[in-house]
């Protein structure tokens, strides 16, 4: 189908899966109103029989609406028609938004995450069981204790997803060392520091400056930071 119509798969796929029309008309997303929560009370007295946009408006203004006449009647406009209220979408999380909700620590998280990730972890299993890996993985860094690693790891490689898997492959070659990670407040933060500062004096001065000037740069850049580095506190994870 994709060929003969010369479209993209993805999208001949959308419309072959989608059971209303609705479905496949890109919608601009609908901005928040101050007009949202009374679009329960708006529904409710349309069913009852109150289709006048101008009463409405006056009975929205008694509980405590202050917005003006002609965003209630545009409001009610698709009911004219047959039509659902146009309800608020929420945008759905891209991936990386959605990693970062689950890797910062619940207590850290603004209320509203709270609120929306419970939701988004209902609607796909596979997430939850990444979500409860990595809260039990943040907990061992916080008690810098191991012991429950062996444990942690089999169930990673039984998730049944394979990144997990081989996530948990490439962690059990080196299991001591992360054993020592997890366990003691050392960590390679300061080296991985040091690389990133020589990478970035390289890239500024390629083929601008010799050895030994890159070399005073470095060594300056690193007695900088010792001089000015705040100390450090570890954070809950």
């Amino acid at each position: 189908m994709a060929r003969e119509l010369g479209l993209n798969r993805r999208t001949v796929s959308k419309y072959a899966r989608a059971h209303t029309w609705q479905e496949v008309v890109r919608r601009p997303s609908r901005k928040p109103s101050t007009l949202d929560p009374y679009l329960d009370y708006l529904q409710q007295r349309w069913d009852e029989g109150q289709h006048s946009a101008k009463i409405l408006h006056e009975e929205l203004q008694t509980k405590g609406y202050l917005g003006h006449y002609q965003r209630v009647k545009m409001a009610v406009a698709p009911l004219r028609r047959g039509l659902p209220l146009d309800q608020p979408h929420e945008r759905p999380p891209s991936p990386r938004e959605t990693a970062r909700w689950i890797t910062t620590h619940p207590h850290h998280r603004s209320p509203h995450i709270n609120d929306r990730l419970p939701r988004l972890l209902d609607h796909c299993p596979e997430l939850r069981t990444a979500h409860d890996l990595v809260r039990r993985f943040a907990a061992m860094l916080d008690n810098r204790d191991a012991t429950s690693l062996p444990e942690w790891l089999n169930d990673l490689a039984h998730t049944g997803l394979a990144p997990l898997t081989g996530l948990a492959g490439a962690l059990r070659e080196d299991r001591q060392a992360v054993a020592q990670g997890i366990a003691t407040p050392y960590n390679s933060g300061a080296n991985e520091g040091r690389i990133t500062d020589v990478k970035l004096q390289k890239r500024l001065m390629a083929g601008r400056a010799g050895v030994s000037l890159l070399r005073h740069r470095v060594v300056l850049i690193a007695h900088l930071r010792r001089r000015y580095a705040a100390p450090a506190t570890a954070a809950p994870r």
